[in-house]
């Protein structure tokens, strides 16, 4: 059960895919949280680049490689509008962070896409343990969701 500090970090997550949304990407966003809760790095998607790994779960993990000591790393928490990909949850767990919180699911989005007529991407969706099997994973988080679904779903209607 998170708290009313995590539900913060939540919602800005979700500002952070609106924004992303703004900026013609897919809408997803991520916020990397240190131990003793101070806001360490935020991050949007930035794939409409044409760099489809440039997820901001990815991003995070690759900041914190290059900024936080193995300890901090590990004490760390990323919350996410959207449960990680494989990609991000592989590279989470080769950096060495810690939690994962996240909105919605990779099932829930599945279902959201199927909806709308989205075609299955190139990579299959798995929950984050089966890709980095001891990070401790919470989500989703009820509440929030119904925001990301509408995100997902202004994206893919402007795409079509």
């Amino acid at each position: 059960m998170v708290n009313e500090a995590e539900l913060k970090h939540l919602r800005r997550c979700v500002e952070l895919a609106a924004e992303a949304l703004e900026a013609g990407d897919e809408p997803f966003g991520s916020v990397l949280v240190g131990g003793d809760g101070t806001v360490l790095a935020e991050d949007h998607n930035r794939v409409a680049s044409g760099d489809r790994t440039r997820h901001p779960e990815f991003e995070l993990a690759r900041w914190a490689a290059a900024h936080l000591a193995p300890g901090e790393r590990a004490s760390a928490t990323v919350y996410t509008s959207g449960e990680h990909c494989p990609m991000c949850a592989a590279a989470h767990g080769w950096v060495g962070l810690g939690r994962i919180v996240y909105v919605a699911s990779s099932d829930q989005l599945g279902t959201w896409l199927a909806e709308l007529g989205v075609p299955v991407g190139p990579v299959r969706a798995l929950p984050i343990n089966e890709v980095a099997p001891d990070v401790v994973v919470e989500g989703p988080v009820p509440g929030l969701s119904d925001e990301v679904r509408s995100l997902h779903r202004r994206f893919h209607r402007a795409e079509a």
